[in-house]
């Protein structure tokens, strides 16, 4: 007579039948819902570029205008998405909301001309494309960053952006997020980083990259707040939980990562012996961490309700996408 199986046999196999199932709905939801969310980011994306383009246009013809085009174009438009899905959940939209979008992602692009150079990171290929100094020289890249960092500032006082309350904000928030205590840091640690004076630790690590690349993407999530003139406290939490998944994404990107399709170089950081979040944690580590950090970040949305939803799928698409 065959055994009877133990009672909690069948019970432990029932409940990892549950689990597989609930893997794979997870999967198949975010599967069905990635190709949303790149659509609105698409939509975004032209918003931008259509600002960009008007912008530019008001311009006479003079040297570095064709260079400042070129940075300009392409990318994810993520922090621009951020600012206008932020700014919708305070009923602010139009010139305001994109204007706003405009000046993050110039600040962006600023960041990345400079960040490509040979002094800094010393990459040659961005967003598919030869980098700004690669295309023209080294001295048009500086003066391209510099522009396109004014520009952003400049986009920020235009009187459509809100009241002088208002815009005072968002450039003050900007300049802190970008200068001593944001970016400009953020690149100076980078640098020390890489002489490989002091084994990195992952406190060590976070910080370096909060400033460099999550004090932006909380200044996008924020600027909503910011635009409707209440407290951005929870965004920018929200932004800054995204932006540090959005780093480790970007390390295990280039471990796993395509060339082709990240439109630059991948294996750069292994190769050079630098210290990230996946040479710390591990690649399963540094994975379950952005996951973490990104299901973090969706609870704060909760008291938004289903109005936040594109920045859930913001935060879903920080760790699921290959560029």
């Amino acid at each position: 007579m065959a055994k009877a199986p133990h009672p909690g046999q069948n019970l432990s196999t029932g409940f990892r039948i549950l689990e597989m199932a609930s893997v794979k709905n997870l999967m198949d939801e975010n599967a069905e819902a990635l190709p949303m969310f790149e659509e609105m980011l698409k939509r975004c994306s032209n918003l931008v570029q259509e600002s960009f383009a008007d912008e530019f246009s008001k311009l006479s013809d003079r040297p570095l205008l064709d260079a400042m085009r070129y940075a300009t174009q392409g990318g994810k438009r993520f922090r621009a998405l951020l600012v206008i899905e932020s700014a919708k959940l305070y009923g602010v939209a139009g010139k305001s909301a994109v204007l706003t979008a405009t000046a993050a992602e110039a600040m962006h692009a600023y960041s990345l001309v400079h960040d490509d150079l040979p002094c800094m990171d010393d990459d040659d290929l961005r967003r598919g494309q030869p980098t700004v100094h690669v295309k023209w020289d080294e001295a048009t890249a500086v003066l391209v960053g510099d522009a396109l960092q004014a520009f952003a500032y400049e986009l920020l006082t235009r009187p459509e952006i809100g009241q002088p309350d208002v815009i005072c904000a968002l450039v003050s928030k900007m300049s802190g997020v970008t200068g001593i205590s944001g970016m400009v840091l953020g690149q100076a640690l980078d640098i020390e980083a890489e002489k490989n004076l002091t084994p990195q630790t992952l406190q060590s690590i976070r910080e370096l990259q909060a400033c460099k690349t999550g004090a932006l993407i909380g200044w996008a999530a924020g600027a909503g707040a910011n635009l409707a003139g209440v407290s951005d406290k929870k965004l920018k939490q929200y932004g800054w939980l995204i932006g540090e998944a959005f780093q480790i994404a970007d390390d295990v990107l280039d471990v796993e990562g395509d060339a082709n399709k990240a439109g630059k170089k991948v294996g750069k950081d292994a190769a050079a012996g630098k210290a990230t979040f996946v040479s710390l944690l591990g690649l399963d580590g540094a994975k379950s961490r952005a996951r973490g950090l990104v299901d973090e970040a969706k609870t704060i949305l909760d008291p938004f309700g289903s109005a936040a939803d594109p920045l859930r799928e913001a935060a879903d698409f920080v760790i699921s996408r290959d560029t």
